[in-house]
């Protein structure tokens, strides 16, 4: 049998293997999570909530070993990958708030009531990326399955031990053939997308998901598409410099910029904008790089690939006319040093091109016009993040601009109960919040005479 195996990217080592479903098969595949979708549809939303809550003290209780594979598999710092994995054990709340959206809704217009049910569509198609490698099929698969479906999941094939390990916590739970695994690349990815499923969620690159998206098309199966972006991040000239540069540090190089909400773009003030480049140079600087297992700021890059396209993106840019204030270089291996780029110009590819590596590119603008004008110059809406101390002003700025998620202050994403979500090319779709999770299901309208 033909195998996936995985390396570790810090040093090359293998971590192990997965057995490769081959793309023949997935049909069959599909076919028996059908088959396995009307007796757990029929447990009913309690019932299949109360079997997930048995996973919740096996998650707590392996965070530690799956942060290790984590780190292992795909290079994440040690602390990081733990806070990843243990949030795994903490779905008693999304299991509370996936109930209460599905609860049958009744409207009554004084002639007729109608009751609107959320019911499950059947068979889930979820496709999950790399970077988070537990987590975000843990944002796929646990409302597709509270809601009734099946499902079929293909993790990244960087990250197929990582995605094996969350399905078997799942499984150990979990009636045959409710949540199915494949493994594979490419080939597996587009044979599952041309089956029989009735949903594909996925994350990844807008790419893909353009190719996702036409070949549903021909199904017209349902599609929840998160496409990553290019975020911006204004400082006006009432920031808080040292908070600014600080999140600016965090947000563009945690998890070495492998981050779809990462902070690529960023558009400050002139008259601050000498403050902020020597505030973020010296906080990349001083960042520690190294063995994910070891205690550091930043690990290696997934694979050589990334690496070398981040290497590229810069390399590119310098030969534009940008500066390097900080890093600008890669290291043994996988590793790129934390970089701060100055005098970065839209005609870049590193600015307007995903670059999904820990580089910090900093425009000065002379006007908010310009910098608000210069960050909605993309085909890209995920995140975004504005940094002021005037609240009205400041917020009145973040309305400004076209990302589905916006920050003042503070990281993109938003309160708990609220949708992760992109506009424009940076998704269809969201996930997260009730009317995220309605959309694992198909709502149905059944009305009688009052």
């Amino acid at each position: 049998m033909e195998t996936l195996k995985s390396y570790n990217p810090f040093d090359g080592s293998e971590v192990g293997e997965v057995p490769i479903t081959p793309a023949s098969q997935i049909p069959d595949v599909v076919a028996r999570a059908r088959v396995a979708q009307p007796a757990w549809d029929a447990l009913g939303l309690a019932g299949r909530a109360e079997i997930l809550r048995k996973t919740t003290a096996i998650f707590a209780e392996r965070a530690q070993a799956h942060g290790e594979l984590m780190t292992a598999e795909m290079g994440k710092p040690l602390a990081e990958a733990v806070g990843e994995a243990k949030s795994l054990g903490m779905i008693d709340h999304e299991l509370d708030e996936i109930a209460s959206a599905l609860q049958p809704e009744i409207v009554e217009d004084g002639r007729l009531r109608s009751t609107v049910y959320h019911d499950p569509l059947g068979v889930v198609g979820a496709i999950t990326p790399w970077n988070f490698p537990m987590s975000m099929p843990a944002w796929m698969v646990l409302p597709a399955l509270a809601a009734g479906n099946t499902v079929v999941f293909k993790p990244s094939e960087e990250t197929a031990l990582c995605g094996q390990a969350y399905a078997d916590v799942l499984n150990e739970v979990l009636p045959p053939d409710v949540l199915i695994v494949v493994h594979g690349a490419d080939d597996q990815g587009k044979a599952l997308v041309q089956s029989d499923v009735d949903m594909i969620a996925f994350t990844g690159s807008r790419e893909v998901g353009k190719h996702i998206m036409r070949e549903a098309a021909g199904t017209l199966k349902r599609v929840v598409l998160e496409l990553g972006g290019k975020d911006p991040m204004l400082v006006l000239e009432h920031a808080d410099i040292a908070k600014a540069a600080k999140f600016a540090a965090w947000n563009s190089f945690r998890n070495a910029g492998q981050v779809c909400v990462s902070t690529e773009r960023i558009f400050v003030l002139d008259s601050v904008a000498d403050e902020f480049e020597a505030a973020l140079t010296d906080i990349a600087s001083a960042m520690r790089v190294g063995n994910g297992a070891d205690e550091v700021d930043i690990g290696p890059m997934v694979n050589a690939r990334q690496r070398d396209h981040v290497l590229a993106q810069i390399d590119s840019a310098v030969a534009g006319g940008a500066s390097v204030l900080a890093g600008g270089t890669g290291h043994h291996g996988n590793f790129v040093i934390p970089t701060v780029l100055g005098n970065v110009s839209e005609d870049m590819d590193i600015a307007c091109v995903e670059t999904f590596g820990p580089v910090a590119c900093v425009t000065r603008v002379s006007s908010v016009d310009e910098a608000v004008a210069k960050a909605n110059h993309t085909h890209f809406g995920l995140g975004a993040v504005v940094f002021g101390e005037d609240g009205a002003d400041t917020a009145a700025v973040a309305r400004r601009l076209t990302a589905g998620m916006i920050g003042v202050n503070r990281a993109a994403g938003g309160a708990v109960g609220t949708p992760w979500v992109g506009a424009r090319q940076s998704g269809l779709g969201f996930h997260k919040s009730p009317d995220g999770h309605k959309q694992f299901t198909q709502a149905r309208v059944l009305t009688t005479a009052l």
